[in-house]
């Protein structure tokens, strides 16, 4: 596995991370023995960065790590995140007493006494930004985190943050069918020495070895909520995904290892952090960071993927209206 610089002053890691979201439960039923392969797995082929949260099956996520960390060896990067509230109402809170909260909660969870990375998973508009980055940096001197990072955010916010206290990390999506970070994000992270750190950079599974059918998913499954997975766009979606499987079946990849070495060529800063419940689903992108793609190869791929080819939004209005925009 590659190694990339988790941000100009963070540590090194394996240049793809693991999301550790699906353990919850939010893509249908899982069970522990199968995270821990999972995990064990991950550690075999040399991957360092688990990212994780708070809020991943009401901390379900967290104690898993806390499960495995226990008769595990090697050392893990390890990143979480703290601020939505699921309510209901769902809210976000930014509060010092809050994120203090939440993080000794994961810090429990996990039992580790520091995290290396603690983002702010969500930003609360209301709160003013140098209260927040104050309540970050003051977690830094007492060593509980290691640095900081913002999720879902734009690049203004991240311009004031940074110039508060230096961000290491920001996490938006970003795949071949999710490209708004391209306007700006990407460019904002690389000039300010900041990691990018996209999220379902295999589309949430739409880039996946199978063909994805979106009616065979567990009825909880989160995707079902989103646009891109639903009727005339799934169905037009569809048929552009069956487009590029042809393509990367030419190129001799697997569509998931190819749409993560995509990622991984848009930038030398660009950590992805995938998600999967299973070993077997790792295995068939963990080793994107060897393959090199030329010129030639990124044209193919863009003439048949290109920027703004996706029907539906990513997120249902619900989730849609917890993220800033920007463009």
């Amino acid at each position: 596995m590659k190694q990339r610089k988790l941000g100009a002053g963070g540590p090194t890691v394996s240049a793809i991370g693991l999301g550790c979201m699906s353990f919850g439960g939010i893509f249908g039923k899982t069970d522990l023995s199968a995270s821990l392969r999972c995990l064990d797995a991950a550690r075999d082929h040399g991957l360092t960065f688990l990212d994780v949260a708070n809020i991943y099956g009401n901390g379900v996520c967290e104690e898993v790590l806390g499960t495995w960390f226990k008769g595990s060896t090697g050392k893990m990067v390890v990143a979480t995140k703290a601020s939505i509230i699921n309510g209901p109402p769902r809210r976000f809170d930014n509060s010092d007493a809050y994120l203090r909260a939440e993080l000794e909660g994961s810090l429990k969870r996990m039992g580790i006494d520091h995290v290396d990375l603690f983002y702010i998973h969500r930003r609360e508009e209301e709160r003013p930004l140098e209260e927040v980055i104050g309540t970050l940096s003051r977690l830094i001197e007492e060593g509980k985190i290691g640095g900081y990072g913002l999720s879902e955010v734009s690049p203004g916010t991240v311009r004031r943050a940074h110039a508060l206290h230096p961000c290491m990390a920001v996490q938006n999506e970003y795949s071949l069918w999710t490209r708004l970070p391209e306007l700006g994000m990407i460019q904002t992270c690389a000039d300010l020495g900041i990691a990018f750190v996209p999220f379902s950079p295999v589309g949430r599974g739409a880039f996946g070895r199978e063909m994805l059918d979106p009616s065979q998913l567990h009825p909880k499954d989160f995707r079902l909520t989103i646009p891109r997975f639903q009727g005339q766009d799934w169905a037009d979606n569809a048929k552009k995904i069956l487009e590029y499987r042809a393509l990367a079946a030419s190129m001799g990849h697997n569509p998931a290892a190819l749409a993560m070495a995509w990622v991984l060529h848009q930038g030398e800063h660009l950590l992805p952090i995938p998600g999967t419940r299973t070993a077997e689903h790792l295995g068939d992108w963990i080793g994107a960071s060897e393959i090199d793609l030329s010129a030639e190869d990124l044209a193919a791929i863009e003439a048949v993927l290109p920027v703004g080819w996706a029907y539906g939004d990513r997120y249902g209005q619900e989730q849609a209206m917890t993220v800033q925009r920007y463009c």
